[in-house]
């Protein structure tokens, strides 16, 4: 199960089934969420040493204000999703 509205298409042989609200009634689905997100945020503070301008180690790559302006000032990096709209708003004005 998929905590979320859509369930990803792997190309493994395993099958997939969103859950809606999936981190509040499976264990499993919880557990997962948290461990993912403390992965994320120390991956962030390590691409901090790498992109300092961005605040990484502070934000963790959320869209809070600081991230958004320096996003603006400095133009997105090579880890930036080109699919979000901060980044896709700034590639359009360029």
């Amino acid at each position: 199960v998929v905590d979320g509205k859509k369930a990803p298409k792997l190309e493994m042989k395993f099958t997939s089934r969103p859950w809606v609200r999936g981190d509040a009634e499976v264990h499993t689905i919880a557990l997962a969420s948290i461990i993912a997100k403390v992965t994320r945020d120390r991956i962030m503070t390590e691409l901090n040493e790498v992109y300092p301008e961005y605040g990484f180690d502070i934000h963790k790559g959320y869209p809070s204000r600081d991230h958004i302006v320096a996003l603006h000032t400095h133009g997105p990096c090579a880890i930036h999703r080109k699919s979000t709209k901060p980044v896709k708003s700034r590639q359009e004005v360029q």
